[in-house]
């Protein structure tokens, strides 16, 4: 009973012992996501009519696709897009990837060489809890509609522990659309703050 007690304390110790390292601590009221973006454009200058509508390929003809482009909404706006179905200048065709990763704050001796998990006996061993870690990626490309050229595209890519896809999601959109239409050269970190929930 004793012991039982003690490795549920230290389980608890241990799991707010990450998040106050991670900052997620429930004194923490913004989130800082470190984003790696690349992009180009071949405007010259900003359009006058940022017009646009969602263009989906065949297979993105779901509600997953619908999600993700409320996803970007705001940060189009942010940028000077306006959401016209009717009468567009520009498509804009966005897509979202999230993955589950293993973190590089896993204990690597968890681990065999080839990957798979080692097996312990241990009372210990339930101390070392993988923490979640996740890998997303978004990207957008803006097309001018009255040439079907890609005028804009943009890749941002984001990893950590957050579990909350839509906040991230959303960040990554802001941090891929940053810049432009005259975004840097090259790959390139973009901080966007978020409300941490």
């Amino acid at each position: 009973m004793v012991m039982a007690r003690r490795l549920q304390l230290r389980r608890i110790c241990a799991l707010g012992w990450l998040a106050t390292v991670l900052g997620l601590g429930g004194c923490a009221s913004t989130l800082v996501l470190d984003n790696q973006v690349k992009s180009f454009s071949t405007l010259t200058a900003v359009p006058a009519d940022l017009a646009y509508r969602f263009e989906r390929l065949p297979s993105q003809q779901n509600d997953l696709q619908a999600h993700t482009e409320t996803l970007a909404d705001p940060a189009l706006f942010k940028a000077g897009f306006q959401r016209n179905d009717l009468n567009p200048r520009f498509s804009v065709q966005v897509s979202a990837r999230v993955q589950r990763v293993l973190s590089p704050l896993a204990e690597p001796w968890d681990r065999w060489p080839g990957g798979g998990r080692r097996f312990h006996s241990s009372p210990s061993s339930l101390l070392r809890m993988e923490p979640p870690y996740f890998q997303r990626e978004v990207s957008l490309v803006v097309r001018d509609l009255s040439s079907a050229r890609v005028v804009f595209e943009s890749q941002a890519l984001n990893d950590g522990p957050w579990s909350d896809d839509a906040a991230v999601l959303g960040a990554l959109f802001e941090a891929a659309l940053q810049g432009f239409p005259h975004p840097p050269a090259g790959l390139r970190n973009v901080n966007v703050v978020v409300p941490a929930r």
